[in-house]
């Protein structure tokens, strides 16, 4: 008789790493497909919280909707300036960033 097994563990392929990031920012989509987190981050539902929000990213790298360089941030095939923005936290948004809305209704 044959049965399932289900492994004890989630399988997740996106790397994580804690590194000194600017000041502010909280962590990083790559776009080699791992995640940037703030080393100074201690409490464990933020650090649950960022890695949420930057695997939105990371997945909506992996769908082709978002990219981005030193200059520009791709987004649906449109082209934004990136020192024409204010990234970041929503409060910073104006106007608003297509990219972030998705991530940031991500619920932990």
């Amino acid at each position: 008789m044959a049965f399932k097994l289900t492994p004890p563990y989630s399988l997740d392929n996106v790397p994580v790493y804690h590194v000194p990031l600017e000041e502010g920012i909280l962590g990083k989509a790559d776009r080699n497909g791992s995640i940037l987190i703030n080393k100074d981050i201690t409490d464990p539902k933020q650090e649950k919280d960022v890695i949420n929000h930057e695997s939105v990213h990371v997945d909506q790298m992996k769908r082709g909707d978002l990219d981005y360089d030193d200059k520009y941030v791709y987004w649906k095939g449109k082209k934004y300036l990136r020192s024409k923005m204010k990234e970041g936290s929503p409060a910073l948004w104006s106007p608003p960033l297509a990219w972030e809305k998705e991530a940031y209704n991500k619920k932990s």
